[in-house]
């Protein structure tokens, strides 16, 4: 993970967006790497949060391209209850883009609003504040283990 700091804000920036997808990849360790190796602490969480960020929209348009009905049909789904799901994910399940930066569950977060094509401005809106809010907890975090 040290030749991650090699590249600088790149090499954050590099990490935390492959961490977004469904690559098994720790950005939290290359940030706090950055935080111990003196990086500037705005400009670490600033970037790792857009690196993040990106990768999750990046989720969100991937699922955003998938055919609902193949999902519908796969998983047995009903009608009815696949259209109620779908009416309230619409309306309300953007809030759980919050909760992207989760582990496991958190990459298929975007993708599945994707799939049920949510309302992709409120949608990047949550997951940034969920991805900026995790980066600060563990910069902090990192700075509290240091001292």
């Amino acid at each position: 993970m040290a030749e991650w700091i090699e590249y600088g804000y790149w090499g954050l920036f590099l990490a935390s967006f492959l961490a977004a997808t469904i690559l098994p990849f720790s950005s939290e360790a290359i940030l706090s790497l950055c935080v111990y190796s003196g990086f500037d602490i705005s400009l670490t969480v600033a970037i790792a949060s857009l690196g993040n960020w990106l990768g999750g929209l990046t989720g969100y348009y991937l699922g955003y391209l998938g055919k609902l009905e193949r999902i519908e049909k796969w998983l047995k789904i009903k009608p009815d209850k696949a259209i109620k799901s779908k009416e309230f994910l619409r309306s309300k399940g953007n809030a759980f883009a919050f909760f992207a930066f989760l582990p496991f569950i958190g990459d298929l977060i975007p993708i599945g609003l994707g799939l049920l094509r949510t309302n992709p401005y409120w949608m990047a809106l949550f997951m940034a504040a969920g991805k900026v809010c995790r980066y600060v907890v563990w910069a902090w975090l990192t700075l509290q283990a240091l001292s």
